[in-house]
């Protein structure tokens, strides 16, 4: 028995050392990071005695385009290298450390998120907005990752499936939204990222959206599932995959409807469908409830990289009539055409374009304009303001 007690110790201590522990084993001062002070300013801390430079790069920093901004952290006495933000709006927050070149996460937060193939820390500054993406004690909807045949893609494909609270114990049928994510994300992408499951459990318990049922789909056709979770095993994330944008992830599409309607007690009419998403989601949701005119009552383009021109080298019947298509989305009636976009997103101009077409067809939407580019700030923002709207 006191072998093994030894043997433990050892390998404890083993551990602690090659992992370059953040604190000390026996009564050593611990290393809290991040610390969010009172008036909302945050304060980062990494031990890092050998270090000649560390910086630190967080989603608060000015970026230049699609790279982060980044700060140098100062060396104290205790080898701690640290870094003290000005006040801090409300939002959900992520950040890295860059150590000698070399980017890392804080190993003091075990709070970590995929974008692609970028990993990042997380936190949030409570207040305002930001109070709907925490866990709060409201009643919890279910997320279950399932299943299904895309007969179109000649594949099993996963989803990711939320159900609101009390779906389980009862018998009602319930409206429910499509939400799509972007360009190199995937089924995981609006849960982790987008905080769906927060933002719709706190915007029902208070009243200001109704329960429904979010599909939130991997837009990637030619993949099975998010990176990690398919048959090809942990492979590497990356952005551009084969039939990105090309119409088959809009002509395929109805094998997710056929899925979620037949799996799930659903309102399958047009007054009880809803779809959205973000950038490449916004090209698709635009595209999807254009083809399949009579379908959707509800729609949201988050950021969309959209075209007003047809691509004519783009042989997908989907991409074909689109101003005709759309002049029939209209003629057929729809409840809401909702649309955002990030002053300095790149895709701006496409969004001004987009609505000088609707305007010029007296095609009704809603628009909202906010600060910042192409940012998931922004589309946890959207997706906040766009469900409330929804099956009133």
């Amino acid at each position: 028995m006191r072998k093994q007690f030894f043997l433990l110790v050892i390998t404890f201590l083993f551990i602690g050392i090659t992992t370059f522990a953040q604190q000390a084993i026996f009564g050593g001062k611990s290393v809290i990071s991040p610390e969010i002070h009172e008036n909302n300013a945050v304060t980062f801390r990494l031990v890092a005695p050998n270090a000649s430079e560390v910086t630190i790069s967080g989603d608060w920093m000015p970026s230049s385009g699609f790279v982060a901004g980044s700060e140098a952290m100062e060396k104290g006495d205790d080898d701690i290298w640290s870094y003290t933000t000005e006040v801090l709006a409300p939002e959900l927050y992520s950040y890295s450390f860059t150590v000698d070149g070399m980017k890392t996460t804080d190993p003091n937060n075990v709070y970590i998120i995929r974008d692609v193939a970028s990993v990042t820390n997380i936190f949030i500054v409570g207040g305002e907005n930001s109070d709907l993406y925490k866990v709060n004690k409201v009643p919890h909807g279910t997320v279950s990752r399932r299943w299904y045949d895309s007969p179109g893609n000649d594949m099993t494909r996963r989803i990711t499936i939320y159900t609101p609270p009390g779906y389980e114990g009862n018998g009602e049928d319930y409206p429910i939204l499509y939400l799509l994510h972007g360009v190199g994300g995937d089924e995981e992408a609006w849960m982790s990222l987008g905080r769906t499951s927060q933002i719709l459990d706190n915007l029902i318990a208070q009243g200001m959206a109704k329960p429904m049922i979010v599909a939130m789909t991997n837009g990637n056709v030619s993949k099975e599932a998010a990176p990690g979770e398919s048959s090809e095993g942990l492979i590497l994330p990356v952005m551009m995959l084969p039939h990105t944008m090309d119409g088959k992830m809009e002509e395929t599409f109805m094998d997710i409807v056929n899925f979620v309607e037949s799996n799930y007690r659903i309102k399958a009419t047009k007054e009880g469908r809803a779809i959205a998403g973000l950038s490449m989601g916004g090209y698709h949701t635009m595209h999807i409830s254009r083809y399949y005119q009579n379908k959707f009552d509800y729609v949201g383009l988050f950021s969309p990289a959209i075209s007003v021109t047809e691509n004519s080298e783009n042989p997908s019947p989907v991409y074909k009539n689109i101003d005709k298509d759309l002049k029939k989305q209209m003629d057929n009636g729809y409840k809401l055409y909702w649309i955002g976009i990030g002053k300095t997103d790149f895709l701006y101009q496409n969004v001004v374009d987009y609505r000088a077409k609707l305007d010029d067809m007296s095609m009704p939407y809603e628009y909202m304009e906010t600060d910042g580019g192409h940012i998931w700030r922004n589309w946890r923002i959207y997706l906040s303001e766009f469900a409330p709207k929804l099956f009133k």
